[in-house]
């Protein structure tokens, strides 16, 4: 009987937690059947570029950290490049770079430093696009981030809802870093959809 109340009271949090949490929407049909007829439509759709702009709030410290570490080799405390160590995000998307700006989004993932020599982050993130004209869409960068360069560009490998089918390229700029590890990034973003 302890048993299925312990159940239950995690069902009940779970459902609490689930249904505080905003959901995006988006305005594309999804399902199975959904999804084949826009792959049926798409001999006739002619391809459209879009540009994004917008700002990553990495958060590492604090209280509310926003990107945690999950794991880390032996040898990572003893790497001037960190590596070996893995990060887990949930970052802001924002319009402008300051604390306030309108959220437009989440960006979502898997950060690890991969470079015996250089602090270069392997990246695989998801844009999740909660509000304004793509919410619900979500477009997914894989590619390697050579963080202390002023520039780095990254592939665009993917996307859901507008996105569907998407490639491009994300160009990232540090706006700010904080003593703390506290970073603001630039993105600018090309894509390629139907």
């Amino acid at each position: 009987m302890a048993k299925l109340n312990s159940i239950l009271l995690y069902c009940s949090i779970a459902i609490v937690i689930l249904s505080s949490i905003p959901l995006a929407h988006c305005n594309i049909a999804q399902g199975p059947k959904a999804v084949e007829n826009w792959f049926q439509k798409l001999s006739h759709a002619k391809p459209k570029i879009t540009k994004l702009h917008f700002y990553f709030h990495d958060i590492t410290a604090g209280k509310n950290p926003t990107a945690i570490p999950i794991a880390q080799a032996n040898s990572t405390s003893h790497s001037p490049s960190a590596f070996g160590l893995l990060a887990i995000l949930d970052d802001r998307l924002t319009t402008g770079p300051e604390i306030n700006s309108t959220t437009i989004g989440r960006a979502q993932g898997i950060v690890g430093a991969a470079s015996l020599e250089e602090f270069s982050l392997l990246m695989s993130l998801n844009f999740v696009f909660t509000h304004g004209k793509y919410n619900g869409s979500t477009l997914s960068l894989l590619g390697r981030n050579t963080v202390l360069n002023e520039y780095r560009e990254m592939p665009i490998v993917g996307g859901s809802g507008v996105f569907r089918l998407a490639r491009g390229v994300a160009t990232a700029k540090t706006h700010t870093l904080s003593k703390n590890g506290d970073a603001i990034v630039e993105y600018n973003v090309v894509v390629l959809h139907y």
